[in-house]
């Protein structure tokens, strides 16, 4: 079988790539059957002659291929007709902007895998960005509250060569006094977490949170049911959230009211309540001046996150008695960081890191008959048809 990496056409452009050389090298050595080859490309993170000293072709037409591995969106004039495609499509939530996508995708006989789709029996994501969405999110958290006060200027994370840079970069900060909030305890969570520990913030437990003063930063982890409850008071665990999350309410505010920044990782499942509410940030006990919204839900469960940020524009400012956008440097702004592509400034490293997850989750699923049915679970069209774990999809194709 023929795979080939392929270029990322989309602007801006994403420099990220599923396989570094030395990955694809693994690969290589690990299934010598498998035949590779690689789409030339002068925004890689890896240039062309990384791969070719390895011994990999690299051509301007990868059309020989059977499987094309990319990250992005491939434009609709790039895709090949009768091929299968591996790349985050953003459509099994039935975006709008990329209806015209699926479409063409199915008109053109393609078989595509999207990454948001590759799982394992319990439905659970076996690849992703996450953890460099949660590590790059918490530098440009810091970042963020440097320029606000004024008290350091960190660069920003594109500007780094990796994760070595970006730690000795972290190295240089004195944080001041502040308490933290951090939703999340999946990859992106933790990969936050990983920056406030790298920068010896002190974690507590949520009782001395909520009602301890301390006299140095610290910050505290908390998990959906840690800051959601039942209507009726009554608690029947994390599964019945998940299964009932109609049947909740948030807590979030007694967090928000000791809190000086919060950095939001979690998940937000469909039903689930808001954290905090557009009349939630106008109390006088509402004390957060900084989001981080790693999440990213447009005016979602994060009252202040209005829109997405960018990485060349990455800070606004939201005035919440007004509930409108306001230059962050205001004196009444909530400092709100909410770019959603932050996995795209380390490129390097979240390339290597996905990589491994590929190597490990999906190609083997390709040589041993799809045995743990990755494959099968994965993909969402296939003769020119939606299939039939996507067969919700229909609709949405046909608006």
């Amino acid at each position: 079988m023929k795979f080939a990496i392929i270029k990322e056409r989309k602007n801006p452009p994403d420099r990220r790539v599923v396989f570094s050389p030395e990955a694809l090298m693994k690969l290589k050595s690990k299934y010598k059957e498998a035949e590779l080859i690689v789409e030339s490309s002068g925004v890689r993170v890896f240039n062309d002659k990384a791969y070719s000293d390895l011994g990999f072709n690299v051509l301007d037409n990868v059309s020989e291929a059977e499987v094309l591995i990319g990250v992005k969106e491939v434009p609709i004039e790039a895709l090949i007709p009768n091929k299968k495609y591996f790349f985050f499509s953003h459509t099994i939530k039935e975006q709008p902007y990329n209806r015209e996508l699926l479409k063409a995708i199915l008109d053109k006989n393609i078989t595509l895998y999207d990454h948001e789709t590759i799982v394992n029996k319990q439905n659970k994501r076996l690849i992703g960005f996450g953890y460099y969405a949660g590590v790059v999110g918490a530098y440009n958290c810091f970042r963020a509250y440097g320029l606000k006060h004024n008290i350091f200027n960190l660069p920003k994370a594109q500007d780094l060569k990796n994760r070595d840079e970006l730690n000795a970069e972290l190295d240089k900060l004195t944080i001041p006094v502040m308490k933290i909030v951090l939703t999340g305890t999946g990859k992106v969570g933790n990969g936050a977490k990983e920056v406030l520990d790298h920068l010896n913030i002190k974690e507590v437990s949520i009782e001395d949170y909520l009602s301890k003063t301390y006299t140095m930063p610290v910050y505290v982890q908390i998990g959906t049911l840690d800051y959601n409850e039942r209507k009726d008071g009554v608690f029947k665990g994390k599964q019945d959230f998940y299964e009932n999350a109609e049947e909740y309410k948030s807590t979030f505010m007694k967090f928000a009211e000791v809190s000086d920044v919060f950095i939001a990782g979690h998940f937000h499942g469909e039903g689930a309540p808001y954290l905090f509410t557009r009349e939630d940030a106008k109390s006088a006990a509402f004390n957060i001046s900084l989001v981080a919204d790693i999440s990213c839900d447009i005016d979602g469960p994060v009252a202040c996150t209005l829109r997405a940020s960018t990485i060349k524009d990455p800070v606004y400012g939201y005035d919440a008695q007004t509930e409108s956008e306001v230059d962050y440097k205001n004196s009444n702004a909530i400092v709100v960081m909410a770019v959603d592509n932050l996995p795209c400034e380390l490129p390097d490293n979240a390339s290597r890191d996905f990589g491994v997850m590929f190597l490990k989750h999906v190609i083997p699923a390709f040589f041993n008959g799809d045995e743990n049915g990755v494959l099968e679970r994965a993909k969402i069209t296939e003769n020119g048809q939606l299939t039939p774990r996507f067969s919700y999809l229909k609709n949405y194709v046909n608006k």
